[in-house]
């Protein structure tokens, strides 16, 4: 193997050997001279090293079986499993609680709550204020509990999805799970299967070394996109065979840009073969118009460019939430200045006497709370006695709201598809009321709204026409909805005879015939005229076939 593949602790080994022969043969030479020499290739070990912690070196996994797979330096890269989930059964209720924190009206209920348990300012049980603030962060919480729970499931399902991957012990392909794809395996894919990985294109059942994407999945372009097989790989005539595969592969790092990809393939012979992003294969997109294509696992698991764009899960909150936060702080605002005013008028009302009342108790060692000790009480007090002003049954609601509107939509018989079998799946269980709140459609083409087909109506083989049955039946019903079409434009575009009188030698005929779609689309040019098939016009199938619109149109002209 070349010393450009090899990792630092292999170069740091052979520079150790090199230096120690050089040091034995000049053993005459000066301490200085030997000192300056080290430091020097210490200098060039060092940029060597950063050079290639901006690389990733990338062999087969074939020459390393089950026994010698610690020897595999592909194995301190990522697996293919994927995690998506938010929490685990030890995180879930701290940082669960934390992310209910956001919402403010949580903080403030927590607040009055812990309130009502100093013993000078409580109005009323304590342990009755705890209930409504548990009660609606106990549904939040098994509200985001089910909905990481289903990304689990997900997780799981794709994990446990099928690929092949060569298996040097049985000399095939064999099918095994997305998560045990690891970087170095070959990969097969067959036509309209999903890709696992990020791999690297050597093979294609495409003469031409093509391979063809839908990458749907990752920027929602339905159009197919190319991606060439590796150069040297694509002039093979036979089926490729990975254990034939000697060569090391030498790539960037991994990060998230889906249109940038460079790298190079070095040979045993030192040749070095470069590739882009027109040679990979991303994660999550799917084969089409291609027989077979198989390649080597660069990116696997969460190293892959489809997984670094993804962010993960996030706490959401909705339009509603956030506006009513906006307005909790306001309330909070109003209600910490009439607390305020109440406890000034408190504290100068109780100076004003001139004796304690007698509803004023003194404490233990029978000393009375000064003024101004009786007016922050009772700021704490009014607190707790005007904290309806921000209703906590308005969020026990909302949340019981929001359960029943998710049972609704996943029921609705309307957003149910019959052709995959599933309901419609509501994955964000905190902003349900955004449905359907759009102010804005962005499109980029009337493409993108509209569906165009071709459709097999005739065709003609040594003077005899063959007709489709279906499809002229079909046509056939187009054809009438356009001339009730027609008829109606005729009765729009109708106007009473103009009441002027013209001389006959200046009398024209103003009425137009109104041109079909198919009529105004044929040219006409002078001096040509098109004619008609020389097949078998007696027959029913012919017949048939010319009662599409356009063979209607040119019976009429």
């Amino acid at each position: 193997m070349s010393r450009k593949s090899v990792p630092g602790c292999f170069s740091r080994m052979i520079w150790k050997k090199h230096f120690f022969k050089e040091t034995c043969c000049r053993c005459g030479a000066s301490d200085t001279e030997i000192q300056n020499e080290e430091l020097e290739k210490r200098g060039k070990v060092k940029k060597r090293k950063k050079k290639n912690e901006n690389k990733r070196v990338i062999i087969s996994n074939l020459p390393f079986g089950s026994k010698k797979w610690k020897e595999n330096p592909n194995i301190y890269y990522d697996s293919n499993k994927i995690k998506t989930t938010k929490y685990t059964i030890l995180t879930f209720l701290p940082k669960n609680i934390y992310e209910q924190f956001h919402r403010f009206a949580n903080v403030y209920f927590v607040v009055i709550a812990l309130l009502n348990f100093v013993p000078v300012v409580n109005a009323f049980q304590p342990e009755v204020s705890v209930i409504p603030i548990c009660v609606i962060m106990a549904i939040t919480a098994i509200k985001d509990a089910w909905e990481d729970f289903r990304r689990y499931k997900l997780d799981k399902e794709i994990n446990h999805m099928g690929c092949y991957i060569y298996s040097r012990e049985e000399r095939a392909y064999v099918e095994k799970c997305w998560k045990d794809v690891r970087v170095g395996d070959f990969v097969q894919l067959r036509c309209n299967e999903t890709i696992p990985a990020d791999i690297l294109l050597l093979y294609s059942s495409d003469q031409n070394g093509i391979c063809h994407l839908e990458t749907a999945n990752l920027d929602g372009e339905t159009n197919l996109k190319q991606r060439q097989v590796v150069m040297g790989f694509s002039s093979q005539n036979t089926l490729f065979e990975p254990e034939f595969f000697q060569n090391t592969i030498i790539c960037e790092m991994p990060n998230n840009d889906l249109n940038k990809f460079k790298g190079y393939m070095e040979q045993p012979n030192h040749e070095q073969i470069g590739f882009n992003i027109e040679s990979l294969l991303l994660r999550g997109c799917t084969i089409r118009n291609t027989e077979a294509a198989i390649g080597i696992v660069i990116y696997a698991g969460h190293e892959t460019k489809a997984m670094l764009n993804n962010n993960g899960p996030r706490y959401k909150r909705s339009k509603i939430e956030r506006r009513m936060n906006m307005d909790i702080f306001l309330c909070v605002g109003l209600l910490l200045v009439m607390c305020l005013v109440g406890a000034v008028g408190h504290g100068i009302w109780t100076g004003n006497f001139s004796e304690y009342p007698p509803y004023d108790v003194p404490d233990e060692n029978g000393n009375f709370l000064s003024p101004v000790l009786a007016g922050f009480y009772m700021f704490l007090t009014m607190i707790i006695l005007l904290q309806v002003l921000i209703p906590i049954s308005l969020y026990v609601s909302i949340e019981l709201v929001k359960l029943g509107q998710v049972f609704l939509i996943h029921n609705d018989i309307d957003l149910y598809d019959e052709e995959a079998d599933l309901p419609i799946q509501c994955r964000a269980l905190n902003i349900t009321e955004d449905l359907g709140q759009i102010q804005y459609i962005f499109s980029d083409k009337t493409g993108t709204l509209t569906e165009n087909k071709m459709v097999f109506r005739r065709c003609t083989v040594d003077g005899i026409e063959f007709s489709h049955q279906e499809n002229a039946r079909r046509l056939e019903t187009h054809k009438e909805l356009d001339l009730d079409d027609e008829d109606f434009a005729k009765l729009q575009h109708f106007t009473l005879p103009p009441t002027n009188i013209e001389t006959p030698a200046t009398y024209k005929q103003r009425t137009v015939r109104p041109l079909r779609r198919c009529q105004s689309a044929r040219a006409h040019f002078q001096g040509h005229t098109r004619n008609r098939s020389l097949g078998r016009r007696d027959s029913n199938q012919s017949q048939v076939a010319f009662s599409s619109a356009i063979v209607s149109t040119s019976r009429l002209s």
